[in-house]
């Protein structure tokens, strides 16, 4: 067991190992430290202002989100249970895990190092220090248990596929990086990809690096969103007038800080108007330089920031130190209430918000990846890149119609909720992962006799 510093750790990392081995659905990330919510699901007292290390709100959200497809109402661990071994990194290698989140926020939150992220993307991936820190509480968390894991970041399914652990890997873009492809040769690993270019991308770059994988290892399933974000879209009429509503977001690394800064400088000004022409709700995640920042800029050009609760504000900050509340405000204020998002194109936040039925105007990729989920977007008629230092004039654009004609706005919104019209996967990634790893665990006793003769 991991050396920890704090008592209730200890108790809450033994509950966490028991739940994994007698959950129906055990699930595995890497995206923060949130030691505090942990206490929380154990029913341990919990300090709502101590801050997480967040890494990516993608690879926590899209867990979160297959859970609760699982739970239905209630969090109940015989159904699933999450587990990020982040949170047992021992005190010795913490030091580890708050070198990667440096190192994540500097080159996410500048233009000029994206070249040098590139390089990390490409070729230095598996040596990032967290690794060696979370693989020992990933090793006892799951060393007993005989089902099949699901994976929901690159580094878990690795280290447990490289043991003989059976995993189901969900890749979290309509993207293959050949990180993903370290055992996908072998017969206890398996896929579940966003589409079928996905699909065919992992078997072309595999057969290009001399490894066979059998086709029916990976499995179609579309992207995993949480069905409280698609129940968002039940009630959303597409916009023709009024105030548009827009939600601009950075990510579990404050990514794009500077756009979204450089943006408010355009569309603050106009807020200043009694009746202006949109809304704003800024989702700065667990990043409170960038509440500061917002703030600081709201008061110079003297806007008021009104409470999150208040849906007819003219500006609001979604904002908490842990990411998994972080996570809950923008579910509550963000998807249900929004037109459009400007956020980047992320296989996270991009997804969510088509689901919720909105708009997208994207801001920088951050990665190959993204210029593909952009590029889906654009061409179902929902995304367009946004202008940022012509953003007013842009919106008032998107927004116009004459007559009885849509406006861009309006055409792309109703896109967005008609998405499972044209992809009849869309809103069910979640429930199709589920069913995907149930059918698989019934067979995972196979693969364990497979191993077992082979090894």
């Amino acid at each position: 067991m991991p050396d920890l510093l704090d008592p209730a750790l200890v108790k809450t990392f033994a509950k966490d190992k028991q739940y994994l081995e007698a959950t129906q659905l055990p699930i595995i990330t890497v995206s923060a430290s949130f030691k505090e919510d942990v206490k929380g699901f154990h029913g341990l007292p919990e300090d709502e202002t101590i801050p997480d290390i967040v890494f990516s709100r993608a690879h926590y959200s899209m867990a979160v989100g297959i859970a609760t497809q699982a739970w239905g109402k209630t969090m109940d661990y015989k159904k699933a249970w999450i587990v990020d071994p982040t949170n047992y990194v021992t005190h010795q290698d913490w030091k580890s895990i708050q070198l990667t989140e440096i190192i994540g926020k500097t080159l996410a939150r500048h233009r000029y190092l994206k070249l040098f992220k590139d390089f990390v993307d490409k070729f230095g991936r598996n040596k990032l220090p967290i690794l060696d820190s979370i693989t020992p509480p990933l090793l006892h968390l799951t060393q007993h248990v005989k089902q099949p894991i699901l994976s929901l970041h690159i580094a878990t399914g690795n280290i447990l596929a490289g043991l003989g652990k059976t995993v189901l890997q969900v890749i979290t873009d309509p993207h293959v990086r050949y990180d993903y492809l370290t055992h996908a040769e072998k017969p206890n690993m398996y896929f579940c990809v966003f589409n079928d270019k996905t699909k065919q991308d992992l078997l072309e770059k595999a057969a290009l690096i001399d490894k066979k994988v059998d086709p029916k290892r990976v499995i179609v399933t579309g992207p995993p969103v949480d069905p409280r974000i698609i129940k968002a879209r039940q009630k959303k009429k597409a916009w023709r007038s009024g105030p548009l509503q827009l939600c601009i977001t950075t990510g579990g690394l404050g990514t794009n800080k500077d756009e979204i800064l450089e943006l408010l400088t355009h569309l603050l000004p106009e807020l200043r108007r009694r009746q202006p022409d949109y809304r704003l709700l800024i989702y700065a995640a667990t990043h409170l330089d960038i509440v500061n920042e917002v703030t600081e800029l709201a008061q110079k050009m003297r806007v008021q920031i009104s409470p999150i609760t208040n849906k007819r504000a003219k500006l609001r900050i979604a904002y908490h130190p842990q990411i998994v509340d972080a996570n809950e405000l923008l579910i509550k204020y963000g998807f249900p209430w929004a037109d459009g998002f400007i956020t980047k194109p992320s296989g996270d936040m991009a997804y969510d918000a088509v689901a919720a039925g909105c708009f997208l105007l994207t801001l920088q990729e951050w990665g190959e990846w993204e210029y593909v989920i952009r590029e889906i977007f654009e061409t179902k008629g929902i995304s367009r890149s946004a202008v940022i230092d012509q953003i007013a004039t842009q919106l008032s654009a998107l927004t116009n119609a004459e007559g009885k004609a849509q406006s861009w706005v309006e055409l792309a919104m109703l896109g967005a909720q008609k998405i499972d019209q044209i992809d009849k996967l869309f809103l069910h990634g979640a429930e199709n992962i589920i069913q995907t790893y149930h059918s698989l665990e019934k067979n995972s006793l196979d693969i364990l006799s497979f191993l077992s003769r082979n090894v």
